[in-house]
């Protein structure tokens, strides 16, 4: 029996856990409580239940927040890395050295009867019946075999054993797997996959059987909702903030928040979508690091000074201590796309509006004053990974030094205009949102990070000032723009370095940013310095 005995089980905990959302913005999706005990936890008991006592964790979203399992179970801790740009096969690549007699867990699964032995004959997947249509991935085997050996697994099906929960794998079968892993995550092409992919596309080589499991011992959420659903204890006093401030807010229970979805993040800030008393709302809220970037009062401030050209966001609640924002949700529209030029034209007249109201706020965004600010922030973490970057550095100082000479007007600008941030309704009307990084500027910096955040061309930026201008640009004014375009692309390059400092990856995002800053110096010393 020696050979059949389990040698550890792998628990995948690195993600962000989305469906989970508000909770997973302060704890790890493995770490949500359900029926009173954090989800990991129950299966680390199942396991050590079991008589397994090797058990890896792999960690990558709030990693920290696991560290207490370590003294309290003795689990080994993994970081993955690649949490927030890979999907969990990356995370099983790291741990791919302790595959043998190997449980594979996902860590925001509930198993509610305990289906861990300790010794395994055969490699197998978890699997519920699903009667009817299903979107699924779905295993098939040999209706006759009565060990139910995997043949296919399909995406969809009818009537069929739907992969859901944990899986073991032999050690003939770890190995033959853990090949195949190195290749696939070396090909940079599974960069979204499952760990389950290989066993999708090797299910002819790899012997992988149907472990049949009723469906109510082996639970799966996809979304708070259905997690609020299971447990009650989650409509009985949420001690979650953010539901806390909803309810709040709208003199609500907690059972009268509905629809609640994440939204794919943005650069800055995460957010999520829920329904009040049938209306649909946006809770934005600040992402990591961002306290040291941005002023709400400022960024409050300029809500309140461009309410009345009701261009932007209708705000419900704005708590300039925390940064949440709650604005109503605009039905059946989308962001805007530099690919269609309509969309162009109307983003650049929505800019023009701005520019020309007149309105002043009491701050600017200085160019200078920030890249010296996010300089600090990056040496206090000791992040920034540019060889160059003092001699880049020097010849933005040059780049300023040419601007402050210019006599450059200063009017309310956004300074983040990029596509994503305009809103295009249903009859063509375009909103302007997120103005956390508005101030008093030049109005020619919203062409230039319109530019750079869409990998302009100089050509392409030509062409988008003179839509901006309505007329031919003069020679001063393309000076501007790329001044402009320099010294932003080397801010946000900066900006990118201090974000990843906390684990976020922006892929290749920092480094075009930085080439703008040396590219677009080099054409402004050979034409106009």
């Amino acid at each position: 029996m020696d050979r059949f005995k389990v040698d550890n089980a792998i628990i995948l905990a690195a993600g962000f856990g989305s469906r989970f959302v508000p909770i997973s913005y302060e704890t790890p999706k493995a770490l949500v409580p359900v029926k009173g005990e954090p989800l990991v936890e129950r299966q680390i008991r199942q396991l050590k239940e079991a008589g397994v006592q090797e058990i890896i964790l792999v960690v990558g979203h709030l990693r920290e927040k696991f560290t207490y399992l370590v003294e309290k179970y003795g689990v080994r801790y993994m970081y993955n890395p690649e949490y927030n740009s890979k999907n969990n096969l990356a995370s099983l690549y790291f741990a791919r050295r302790y595959l043998k007699n190997s449980y594979i867990l996902s860590g925001d699964h509930y198993i509610t009867e305990n289906i861990f032995k300790g010794t395994e004959e055969r490699s197998w997947l978890s699997c519920i019946y699903q009667p009817g249509s299903t979107n699924e991935w779905c295993a098939q085997s040999d209706p006759n075999d009565p060990l139910a050996r995997i043949k296919e697994i399909t995406i969809g099906g009818q009537d069929s054993w739907i992969l859901q929960g944990p899986a073991f794998l032999s050690r003939p079968v770890s190995e033959a797997y853990g090949r195949f892993l190195r290749s696939y995550h070396r090909s940079g092409d599974q960069d979204a996959s499952f760990w389950e992919q290989i066993l999708i596309d090797q299910a002819e080589t790899l012997p992988i059987h149907i472990n049949k499991q009723e469906a109510a011992n082996v639970l799966e959420f996809d979304s708070y909702e259905e997690l609020r659903a299971f447990d009650p204890a989650y409509y009985q006093g949420n001690p979650d903030p953010l539901i806390e401030t909803i309810t709040g807010v709208f003199q609500v229970q907690e059972p009268e928040i509905s629809d609640i979805k994440n939204y794919e993040a943005g650069m800055t800030n995460r957010s999520f979508g829920f329904t009040v008393q049938e209306k649909a709302y946006v809770f934005r809220l600040p992402g990591e690091g961002t306290e040291n970037l941005i002023s709400r009062v400022q960024e409050s401030e300029v809500y309140d000074a461009i309410a009345a050209l009701d261009v932007s966001d209708r705000i419900v609640h704005f708590d300039r201590e925390k940064g949440y924002k709650i604005s109503r949700y605009y039905e059946n529209s989308r962001n805007t796309s530099f690919k269609i030029p309509d969309d162009v034209e109307k983003s650049m007249a929505i800019l023009r509006q701005i520019h020309q109201s007149g309105i002043t706020v009491g701050h600017s965004f200085d160019l200078e004053g920030e890249i010296n600010r996010y300089h600090v922030l990056c040496q206090d973490r000791n992040c920034i990974r540019y060889k160059d970057i003092d001699e880049t550095r020097a010849k933005m100082e040059v780049l300023i030094g040419a601007q402050k000479a210019m006599g450059i007007p200063h009017v309310l600008c956004h300074v983040d205009a990029n596509p994503d941030n305009f809103i295009r309704l249903p009859d063509g009307t375009v909103k302007l949102v997120d103005w956390e990084y508005s101030g008093m500027a030049d109005p020619l910096i919203d062409i230039s990070m319109y530019s750079i955040y869409c990998y302009y061309s100089k050509s392409d930026m030509d062409e988008l000032l003179r839509i901006y201008l309505q007329r031919r640009p003069t020679r001063d004014e393309t000076k501007r723009l790329y001044i402009h375009t320099a010294l932003g692309g080397y801010l946000w390059a900066l900006w990118t370095e201090y974000k990843q400092s906390y684990g976020i990856e922006y892929g290749k995002y920092g480094l075009h940013m930085y080439r703008y800053a040396k590219n677009f110096y080099s054409h402004l010393q050979r034409g106009f310095l």
